[in-house]
């Protein structure tokens, strides 16, 4: 019998219960605890699972197939969840495989996956979820009208779809359900919403919905609704009228107010969160002590969708990136940023575009006056320093590569008024200064599509290892 046989024919005989998911890291590829990771093994769980993805690291990764975390690193944490799940018989979940979780990334997370289980003599019947979306797919939702964009996103053409690399779908717990009703011991999904991974097995062993993706929203992150918060493994108990958190590192402790202020994390709305299956409505949420380390949780309801909509992700090139680092200490420089940076981008251009058009964008970030935030206060004090990041994306990497050369002698020597030494403007950290990063991506779909048939858009395989 798989491991979810085991635990569905476990609560099946035993009726109503309490169910332990473990919570295993915020973000598989980053590092896991042991000493935390150990705890939580020793109370027995029925569920390990593991985010693995995120759109926070931004569109290059998609854009490029490749994983955000260090091989090595992934590798390791992808032992210790495997093993561990294994040796205690139950169920090991992971969503948005590699990162990204489009096709390439996927891959390699089923080879490295491969790799351990000969390694280690692991036997076990894998589910695998792809999320990849044809790109034929989108377009004819597209002359249907039934692609719209989130955020501000502008309107998706079919230009736009043909010129991503990669092009995901994020799924639900329903697709999760489907694969775990087919016997395995171990799933990983491709793009996924990071509730699935958490929901699905607790919703087919039926316990409330509303409390199963409440509960995943939360410990998906991990350690990180406590105080302090941290990616230490947490440990979430589960009933029919509500759930239980508790860090398994002792000197992180899950609070009322920390737990419900995570509601906020990547949400515009901490009363709503939108899935594809349906809507988490959290206004009736309740937090309560248990002690001063363990909180519990209730009220969470589910609304489900008659009208599923799917989010999609998309990356495209956007030309080559080449960066320049230097900084300043110059009062006077400091005060007349603006203006020198503007004739020293004029000085370029001339220059760079002596015999050819303007290819390329030059983006300045002068962080104590305009890194972080668009602008300080106008009555805002100056800062002693400043640190310059200046960014070039060309169609070349070579052309990038020109311009913040030509950038960086005319930023190092531009005359303006007041300045004390013709010695230079600005100090350099180290040589060379200016570094070129490669292919640069946008996020050119991030846009929901409504979905008429879930299982086709995202299709299961089986395989035993």
């Amino acid at each position: 019998m798989s491991a979810v046989g085991r635990i569905r024919d476990a609560f099946a005989r035993a009726g109503a219960g309490s169910m332990r998911l473990l919570g295993a890291s915020g973000q598989l590829g980053y590092g896991i605890p042991s000493p935390a990771f150990n705890a939580g093994l020793a109370r027995n769980p029925h569920l390990i699972g593991c985010d693995m993805g995120s759109i926070d690291i931004g569109p290059s990764y998609l854009g490029r197939g490749e994983m955000a975390t260090a091989p090595a690193a992934t590798r390791r944490d992808l032992r210790k969840v495997l093993v561990a799940a294994r040796t205690h018989d139950v169920p090991l979940v992971i969503g948005s495989a590699g990162s990204a979780g489009a096709r390439p990334h996927l891959q390699a997370t089923l080879d490295m996956v491969r790799d351990i289980a000969r390694e280690e003599g692991l036997r076990f019947r894998l589910g695998v979820l792809h999320a990849d979306i044809p790109k034929e797919r989108l377009k004819a939702a597209l002359r249907a009208n039934e692609v719209r964009g989130v955020d501000g996103m502008p309107a998706l053409t079919e230009d736009e779809v043909d010129a991503c690399t990669n092009l995901v779908g994020q799924m639900g717990t329903g697709s999760f359900q489907r694969a775990l009703g087919e016997d395995i011991d171990v799933l990983i999904a491709g793009r996924a919403c990071d509730t699935a991974i958490f929901a699905a097995l607790p919703a087919m062993l039926g316990f409330p919905l509303g409390l199963s993706t409440h509960m995943a929203k939360i410990i998906e992150c991990a350690s990180l609704c406590c105080v302090p918060g941290g990616r230490d493994t947490i440990m979430a108990t589960l009933d029919h009228a509500g759930f239980n958190l508790e860090s398994m590192a002792p000197n992180r402790r899950a609070t009322p107010v920390s737990v419900a202020a995570h509601s906020l994390y990547e949400q515009s709305d901490p009363f709503s969160l939108q899935e594809p299956d349906g809507r988490l409505d959290l206004s009736q949420a309740h937090y309560e002590a248990l002690d001063d380390r363990r909180t519990r949780v209730s009220g969470a309801i589910w609304h489900p969708s008659s009208a599923p909509w799917v989010k999609l992700e998309g990356a495209r090139r956007i030309g080559e990136r080449a960066v320049l680092m230097c900084a300043a200490a110059d009062p006077g420089f400091i005060a007349r940023a603006d203006e020198i940076l503007t004739a020293v981008a004029g000085v370029v251009r001339d220059l760079v575009c002596e015999d050819s058009e303007e290819d390329y964008s030059l983006f300045w970030r002068v962080y104590g006056l305009n890194g972080v935030r668009e602008a300080l206060p106008a009555d805002a004090p100056l800062p002693r320093e400043v640190f310059l990041l200046v960014e070039c994306i060309a169609p070349t990497r070579e052309r990038a590569a020109e311009v913040v050369r030509t950038t960086k002698q005319y930023l190092l020597h531009h005359g303006y008024p007041g300045r004390l030494s013709t010695g230079g403007n600005v100090a350099f950290p180290f040589t060379p200064p200016e570094v070129s990063l490669g292919t640069a991506f946008k996020f050119n779909v991030y846009h929901l599509m409504r979905a008429h048939d879930l299982e086709a858009l995202f299709p299961l395989e089986i395989e035993t290892l």
